[in-house]
């Protein structure tokens, strides 16, 4: 049975603005509709340390956290850093979600994984709202455009190595919002993706949305 397990924003990767649980648990939702055995992780630090042993690997790691706003790192710990820096080279296929974009600062490796992020006093997003995604390339072929209540992140940081499949327009740019990336790593290719979307849990009741993840997951499994 395949497994993916879902660090989700608890403790200090919490925050005001994000329901992590309802957000964890659409997402959740989607991945056992779509075969997976599925948990959450209680504790992001323990469990990334936790990581330093291969075999806590989940066949798939889904990243669903915020940017601890407390003054420590984050990673919250050596144990942790190095735990998910283990995991990074290790190969295995990563989903990242939202906000998780801010987070990891002080991991070196987790922007290389990740394939951008979120650089602080650049990127920004408007009010949430209305938001018009603009898909493009061939992975979402037959998905039409589409429009859902969400966040629209802005002037992330990305690498020329991946590729976009949806964007939005804001003030004349068009900004990528969702992206894969094959990277290389010591034991081999590895992939990526992520999802600026899902502020919480209504952008996940959007049939093109699910249906753009259940894609994602299924790239990302091979």
């Amino acid at each position: 049975m395949t497994t993916a397990l879902i660090l989700s924003g608890t403790g200090r990767y919490a925050d005001p603005w994000h329901p992590f649980a309802e957000t964890s648990a659409a997402i959740a939702d989607l991945l056992r509709g779509h075969g997976l055995t599925v948990e959450t992780a209680d504790d992001v630090d323990t469990t990334l340390g936790s990581f330093r042993d291969s075999a806590a690997w989940p066949d798939l790691l889904v990243v669903n956290v915020g940017l601890p706003r407390d003054g420590g790192t984050s990673p919250g710990t050596d144990a942790a850093r190095d735990g998910l820096d283990a995991w990074e080279a290790g190969g295995r296929p990563l989903l990242a979600l939202h906000s998780s974009a801010t987070s990891f600062v002080d991991s070196e490796s987790w922007e290389a994984a990740l394939g951008g992020r979120w650089v602080r006093d650049v990127s920004m997003h408007p009010e949430y709202g209305a938001a018009t995604i603009l898909l493009e390339g061939s992975f979402p072929v037959g998905i039409p455009d589409f429009t859902l209540a969400d966040e629209r992140y802005s002037w992330l940081r990305t690498s020329p190595d991946v590729v976009v499949h949806a964007r939005h327009e804001h003030e004349g740019h068009l900004h990528p919002l969702v992206w894969s990336l094959e990277r290389q790593v010591e034991t081999g290719p590895a992939r990526s993706f992520y999802d600026a979307l899902g502020h919480d849990a209504a952008s996940y009741s959007s049939p093109e949305h699910r249906e753009l993840m259940k894609r994602a997951v299924d790239w990302l499994l091979g």
